[in-house]
This record gives C-alpha cells, sequence and structure tokens, in this order.
C-alpha cells in the first residue's frame, strides 16, 4: 500500500516559518524527483520545489531564497523549510513522488498553512 504521510502544516504570523515533511512507503522502485507542490482557493496546483536522488533543487520563482528542499534518500522522505512567509504562501501543501520506472506519480493528503496576523 502506496503512503505519502503529509506533517508539519499550521497557523504562522507573516515573517515566520514552517517546516514540512512527506515520507513515502510502499513504493517499489526508485523515487526522482520528490517534490512539493501547492493549491490556493480558486487556483490551479502549481510547483513550489523539486528535488532529485542527486540533490539537484528547483524552485519557483515566488519562494527562491525563502524556502529550502532537502531529501533523506534512505528514507524517502522529503523535508521543506519555509522561512520568511507571507499571506499569499497560505495553500494546501502536496508532496509528490514520481516513480522512476513507470514515471507515475503520486500524491499526499495534503496539509494546510495558513500565513496570517
Amino acid at each position: 500500500q502506496v503512503q505519502l504521510v503529509e506533517s508539519g502544516g499550521g497557523l504562522v504570523q507573516p515573517g515566520g516559518s514552517l517546516r514540512l515533511s512527506c515520507a513515502a512507503s510502499g513504493i517499489t522502485g526508485s523515487i526522482n524527483p520528490m517534490g512539493w507542490y501547492r493549491q490556493a482557493p480558486g487556483k490551479q496546483r502549481e510547483l513550489v520545489a523539486t528535488i532529485t536522488t542527486g540533490g539537484r533543487t528547483n524552485y519557483a520563482d515566488s519562494v527562491k531564497g525563502r524556502f529550502t528542499i532537502s531529501r533523506d534518500n534512505a528514507k524517502n522522505t522529503v523535508y521543506l523549510q519555509m522561512n520568511s512567509l507571507k499571506p499569499e504562501d497560505t495553500a494546501v501543501y502536496y508532496c509528490n513522488a514520481k516513480v522512476v520506472f513507470n514515471q507515475y506519480n503520486y500524491w499526499g493528503q495534503g496539509t494546510q498553512v495558513t500565513v496570517s496576523s
């Protein structure tokens, strides 16, 4: 049974920080890349950041310099450190894992991040 279990969302004031975690289990084969996407109310899901097994990262322009993605390959776990949060970062954040051999995308259930004073 494939599971992507996310944690770490919540309510934070502007300028604050949160750390999201996502642990993948039950997936056969290599996962590359892993990443985070987000969806705000009334908007389409968008890329936040991805990371390969080799550590190569890709960020949306809107989060560069504020968010940092990292990965523990042995644990199939990906993290997203979010600093200097802004109200426009408010969204449901989804973990993504792409299986190498069949290019299938698995998604987590989503975790709410709300940035508000």
